[in-house]
């Protein structure tokens, strides 16, 4: 009976063993897609942004002007691990097109100082990045306050009361 019993108990591990390899192999294969459309991403050409193009990580280039009233704080470390903010500003292009562009990180220090606003009217060059539904472990967004844990296209619209596509150029 015992012997029944560790005979179930490795077939039981052999199977989770490779189960787990198969998975294994089957995340390399993705992060090794992601690597590649990156790669292909940076070495393209940059186009002129419309919401029609959907790549992930394609160069992208426009020109319009920055809504710095709308701005929203998206709460992110650093390299270094120190907590701030990246600058997340919606963008209209000369052809109205609606945009949400990553300015950048700050220090919490400088969250609503006007230091941070530049020329309102701009060339872009960047890359544009998907945006994907937050985790389950994310907090909620604090409208109120103006500090973003997410991008989440609902909230924006809500806060700015304009539409942005599912993309921010980088």
């Amino acid at each position: 009976n015992k012997a029944f019993l560790f005979q179930i108990f490795v077939i039981i591990f052999v199977i989770v063993f490779c189960a787990l390899g198969t998975w294994q192999l089957y995340r390399l294969q993705l992060k090794l897609e992601i690597i590649n459309e990156i790669k292909v991403g940076l070495n393209s050409n940059p186009l002129e942004y419309s919401k029609l193009i959907k790549k992930n990580y394609q160069r992208v280039n426009t020109k319009g002007k920055f809504n710095f009233d709308e701005k929203i704080f998206l709460y992110s470390l650093n390299d270094s691990g120190k907590p701030g903010y990246d600058v997340i500003t919606p963008f209209e292009t000369f052809k109205n097109e609606n945009i949400l562009v990553n300015r950048g990180w700050i220090a919490k220090k400088f969250k609503g100082l006007e230091v941070i606003n530049s020329n309102k009217k701009v060339k872009i060059t960047g890359l544009l990045r998907k945006i994907y539904k937050p985790n389950m472990f994310k907090p909620e967004n604090d409208i109120k306050n103006n500090i973003w844990f997410s991008i989440n296209l609902e909230d924006i619209k809500e806060a700015t009361g304009e539409q942005f596509n599912e993309f921010v150029i980088f």
